[in-house]
């Protein structure tokens, strides 16, 4: 069974790179049928906040993303403690005392003499007594996972293909700090493998990362730690996507800061924002598609593409604007002014960007309304307007046809002063349907009233 997982840090809220990612990875595994894994990575006790945790939730569900499970990694330490026993019993981790200070002078040192900046392994050259030497002076070590050189690591990436990398090129990653904390790279290799996640698709950004874990992967393997825990001896399918640039090709800071809090306060509807993040990147064309069984359907990650993929709040606004004008009555309700029925929104919606506009539209129905001042021929042509109205099944068609045969006027100078007078616009709703809200009495009223009488 497909098992994929997102895994955000409760560190802030989730912007829209966060959105795609977790998207795509519900995506991959609402489509095999299997199972979405929400993973709270909060490890880091001092940036993690339990605010953050909560809207993360409530993004999640606000986006309709359900999760089939949480976990949290906070409640799982004792799983990474016997992950580090067991490679540090095998060989595979070791202690190192260099201070950022001097890690950096290295790294500038070999920058200088043109060689790759990967850490140079003195650590591993260190005696029993001379790590002990450095111990009595207070000096506590930070941990590493020794990379195995003896071959290249290689897996089939879900979108980028082959990929092939020479360990002796990479660091070996530090995966403790000196005050037990834990980085990133063994607490989500040893959540993958205790969960049975069998697909990770992350931002490219993440690639030469998934080359040290499949080596931390098979390294644990190795040491039965997986037995331990009656899991899978599996490496997951790894897939790696464009990150997310702006429109002018670019990162930008502002996609940091585009998340489900600014975009609710906009009026964008989670569907334009599904519909937008599915296909992006993809070369599947990018449409107002309300319907999520069509997304997922098409969803397929040989679809993706190797360049950046270009988010557009201009081409949000206009998915947003389409797929409002399909929302139906029953989806829009609970969000509509006070007395706007079907009719109603059936009338404004073709005029609305967003729901929340439906109320500035439908202003034109309760009033008051602010209308031009009109020339003399105008009111003259509006009193005869309020003497002709007449009710029935369609009043602005028989208005404007006895109007036409009575006036003689047509187009702009037959509907553009009753549209001003009845609504105090130049556009807007179809008049058709905007007038029998108005209503009889109204209507006749604010005929008279914009002619003068």
């Amino acid at each position: 069974m497909t098992t994929a997982r997102f895994a955000p840090s409760p560190t802030g809220r989730l912007h829209v790179g966060n959105i795609r990612t977790a998207l795509h990875n519900w995506m991959l595994a609402k489509r095999a049928g299997g199972s979405f894994i929400l993973r709270i990575d909060d490890t880091d006790a001092q940036r993690s906040r339990e605010e953050f945790v909560d809207a993360i939730r409530e993004d999640l569900a606000w986006l309709g993303l359900d999760w089939d499970r949480e976990e949290r990694q906070s409640q799982r330490l004792d799983r990474y403690e016997a992950a580090f026993d067991a490679l540090r019993a095998a060989g595979r981790i070791y202690p190192a005392y260099e201070t950022a200070q001097e890690l950096e002078l290295k790294r500038k040192i070999q920058l200088g003499r043109g060689l790759p900046p990967v850490y140079d392994r003195a650590a591993l050259s260190l005696t029993d007594d001379e790590r002990a030497a450095k111990e009595a002076e207070g000096i506590v070590p930070h941990w590493r996972f020794r990379l195995d050189h003896d071959e290249p690591i290689t897996w089939e990436d879900g979108i980028r293909g082959t990929q092939k990398f020479d360990p002796a090129l990479l660091s070996d990653p530090v995966i403790r700090r000196a005050d037990g904390s834990w980085l990133y790279m063994l607490p989500s290799t040893v959540d993958d493998i205790d969960m049975g996640v069998t697909q990770v698709l992350r931002g490219e950004d993440h690639v030469s990362n998934t080359a040290v874990q499949i080596q931390m992967f098979t390294a644990l393997h190795a040491a039965e730690f997986a037995a331990q825990h009656d899991a899978a001896k599996n490496v997951p399918d790894f897939a790696h996507e464009a990150l997310l640039v702006s429109k002018e090709g670019k990162l930008s800071k502002r996609l940091g800061s585009l998340g489900c809090d600014a975009f609710r306060e906009r009026g964008i509807e989670p569907e334009a924002i599904i519909a937008l993040l599915a296909r992006l990147g993809t070369s599947l064309p990018v449409e107002p598609v309300a319907d999520r069984a069509a997304l997922m359907e098409s969803f397929d990650l040989t679809t993706f593409g190797r360049a950046p993929a270009k988010f557009d709040e201009a081409e949000l606004d206009r998915i947003n604007t389409a797929i409002v004008h399909q929302m139906p009555f029953d989806a829009v309700k609970e969000r509509l002014p006070a007395g706007m029925d079907e009719t109603g929104w059936h009338a404004v919606r073709p005029n609305v960007k967003t729901v929340a506009e439906a109320e500035e539209w439908w202003r034109l129905v309760t009033g008051p309304i602010d209308r031009p001042a009109f020339l003399d021929e105008d009111r003259a042509y509006l009193a005869e307007a309020a003497r002709t109205l007449e009710w029935g099944d369609d009043p602005w068609g028989a208005l404007t046809s006895a109007l036409k045969e009575a006036t003689g006027r047509k187009g702009k100078a037959l509907f553009l002063p009753l549209r001003q007078a009845l609504t105090g616009m130049d556009h807007g709703p179809d008049m058709g349907e905007l007038l029998p809200l108005i209503g009889e009495d109204e209507a006749r009223a604010r005929l008279e009233l914009a002619a003068g009488a």
